[in-house]
């Protein structure tokens, strides 16, 4: 389970290292291939390539009813790329996802639980700045933490 944020730097050839605390979730379930791709391109998500195959089942059994499905798979398809995890923990990140969502230098990574998150830390601040938690998103949440025993 990823959870954090982790700063990290994309280098000029495109090449993301993964952050430590991260690398060390995939080496222990034995995972260096990756989905990355986005649903916005303002954002990467990098997925472990066993996470992201257990929802290509789930959707491709609905893909030909469902409208919402197709143009999902069809942006995920269009920002994404399947790649392997070199021996320094680089993934390079997708030339189209680079450009449009900035990714191109200073980057957080947040872990997301099922996957990581990575958004130029320039404009992720300045979102995030001012930021609060509307009170129906809190209540939200906490009525579904209610039913963790």
């Amino acid at each position: 389970m990823f959870r954090g944020n982790n700063p990290a730097k994309v280098d000029d050839k495109g090449r993301l290292k993964i952050p430590s605390g991260f690398k060390t979730l995939l080496d222990a379930a034995n995972v260096t291939q990756l989905y990355i791709t986005s649903t916005d391109g303002k954002s990467a998500q990098i997925w472990p390539l066993p996470e992201w195959e257990k929802r290509e089942k789930v959707l491709m059994a609905h893909s030909t009813l469902n409208d919402a499905v197709e143009n999902f798979l069809n942006v995920t398809s269009f920002y994404g790329q399947q790649v392997e995890m070199d021996s320094q923990a680089r993934v390079v990140l997708p030339q189209k996802l680079r450009d449009r969502g900035k990714l191109n230098a200073e980057v957080v990574v947040l872990g997301k639980v099922a996957y990581l998150e990575v958004q130029n830390e320039k404009e992720f601040e300045a979102r995030f700045a001012g930021f609060e938690m509307a009170a129906d998103d809190r209540k939200a949440v906490a009525d579904l933490l209610s039913k963790v025993s």
